[in-house]
């Protein structure tokens, strides 16, 4: 199940479009319309970015009145990408623990 969600991930983020639209909800939510205003593209192309990045777990929606608000799931992209390099980098933790006791020698040399 992690991998077909990090490939979910990875297949929404390869987009720049998609890009640009999580570093702009990595600040604030926004509805739709402000985020068309930051593009040169047709509302429907914009609508499916949103809607892949939704479904990729990226992103939430909540409707608001005649308004669709989104913003970031930060911890969702964190903790998928965190379980993606666990499975793949299976040295990550030895390796950050080499680091730390080189670190410690150099300093008591």
């Amino acid at each position: 199940m992690r991998a077909v969600q990090a490939a979910k991930i990875f297949a929404a983020m390869a987009s720049e479009p998609r890009l640009k639209i999580l570093a702009y909800l990595s600040k604030s939510t926004m509805t739709a319309g402000e985020i068309a205003e930051r593009f040169d593209m047709a509302k429907p192309s914009l609508s499916k970015h949103l809607s892949i990045l939704e479904n990729a777990g990226l992103i939430s929606s909540v409707k608001k009145g005649k308004f669709i608000h989104y913003s970031i799931v930060e911890e969702h992209i964190v903790n998928s990408l965190d379980g993606y390099l666990q499975e793949v980098c299976p040295t990550r933790k030895p390796l950050r623990e080499e680091s730390a006791a080189k670190a410690k020698s150099d300093v008591e040399d």
